[in-house]
């Protein structure tokens, strides 16, 4: 609402009231009680700052006071439609007029997890695999662009939806990703920031402009590896891996909604890489390591990386091969790929060659090791070790 009011060129100035205004609550609530009405009390608290803030601001008051009274009256008689079609139809506005075509798509990604999504910039680095000051200059560059061009806060026209739907999915995405892999935060599963995902995915399956088939993929994907939140941690908080889980603690409602989300993407004839990783996801929650589970994942991962190559999928795909074709096709499928920097790539070579040559097992989850960045990796990795040193003799 106040960055509506102001401007993106002012958006600097609706963060830091926002801002406010929640610490506010934090510092009243816990004594005073949580008033009858929290949102009503929220937007008249940060309708005052705002006020008082136009108020000390003369060349903010210049040129924002007209815009806000023909808007609002200066905030005085201002109603809000708390309502929740409307709560939804803005988040979906505010969304869209980020991922502005004006700016480029890494940086529309970017804005849109800090704005939106609440990520911290060293967070928005490890998912674009870059530094900090990388980052702060790109998001920089990205609200200059959305001020010069005075984008609003609205939806877009039809034919303009689909240019922007791509960028949004893509936020999406990553957002949940970070949660279910964080290294930013050292934690096993950050279940907040994947249902922040999955609500947002909801509004736009929910919409009728925005309720397409890849969409619709997107969604299931994430609603399968939701199911397993609650095998995905022991009672001490650390991570259990996948073949280990108890599939009992397995979500069916959520795996039968991922499955008719599935279902709803079928239509059309276009296959996106969302497609294909929520057919992969399918697949896992058939817990019994069958050969037909592991040729369908194969053949998923194949169509994958002829749609969009990714290193992770392709060491994915080692993976699967090596439970179709076995150890030593994946190994040197494996070593092609050379991805020397990445931690996951020497666990899954300890992975390979254990059994075949314990020496170079050992080696590789070493390596590994030392380049984790998190402890829960480097306890998998060290588990693994002590797994091999107990089972085989490697002097």
């Amino acid at each position: 609402m106040l960055t509506k009011a102001f401007g993106f060129e002012h958006i600097e100035a609706a963060e830091d009231i926002a801002g406010e205004t929640f610490l506010a609550a934090l510092e009243i609530w816990p004594y005073k009680g949580v008033p009858e009405n929290p949102p009503a009390w929220l937007y008249t608290v940060a309708k005052n700052k705002a006020k008082n803030y136009i108020k000390r601001n003369h060349i903010f008051s210049e040129k924002i006071i007209p815009r806000v009274k023909h808007a609002s009256d200066a905030f005085g008689e201002i109603k809000i439609d708390l309502s929740d079609q409307n709560i939804k139809d803005s988040q979906l506005q505010m969304l869209f007029a980020i991922c502005h075509p004006s700016i480029a798509a890494e940086a529309q990604i970017g804005l849109s997890l800090r704005i939106l999504c609440g990520f911290g910039i060293e967070e928005i680095a490890n998912a674009f695999l870059t530094n900090k000051e990388t980052i702060n200059k790109r998001l920089f560059r990205a609200k200059e662009k959305l001020r010069l061009e005075k984008v609003q806060i609205e939806f877009p026209g039809e034919a303009e939806i689909g240019k922007r739907l791509e960028t949004v999915l893509t936020t999406l995405y990553l957002l949940f990703n970070e949660g279910y892999y964080s290294e930013s935060h050292d934690s096993v599963l950050r279940e907040d920031l994947c249902l922040e995902a999955m609500r947002l995915m909801y509004l736009l399956v929910e919409n009728a402009s925005t309720n397409l088939p890849h969409v619709n993929a997107l969604l299931s994907l994430m609603c399968f590896h939701a199911s397993r939140f609650a095998a995905r941690k022991n009672n001490n908080g650390k991570i259990v891996l996948y073949h280990d889980q108890d599939e009992t603690l397995w979500n069916d409602e959520l795996i039968a909604r991922g499955t008719f989300y599935l279902h709803q993407a079928s239509v059309g004839n276009t296959v996106s890489k969302y497609h294909v990783e929520a057919g992969i996801g399918w697949w896992h929650t058939r817990k019994a390591d069958t050969q037909e589970k592991w040729e369908n994942i194969l053949q998923l991962y194949n169509r994958l990386l002829q749609i969009e190559y990714s290193p992770v999928a392709a060491l994915n795909r080692t993976f699967a091969l090596s439970k179709v074709k076995g150890k030593q096709a994946a190994i040197i499928e494996a070593e092609k790929l050379q991805l020397t920097s990445n931690h996951f790539y020497y666990t899954l070579l300890g992975e390979l060659y254990k059994d075949i040559d314990n020496k170079k097992a050992k080696e590789n989850f070493q390596t590994a090791y030392a380049l984790a960045k998190t402890q829960t990796d480097k306890q998998i990795i060290e588990k693994e070790m002590d797994n091999l040193l107990k089972d085989r003799d490697l002097r």
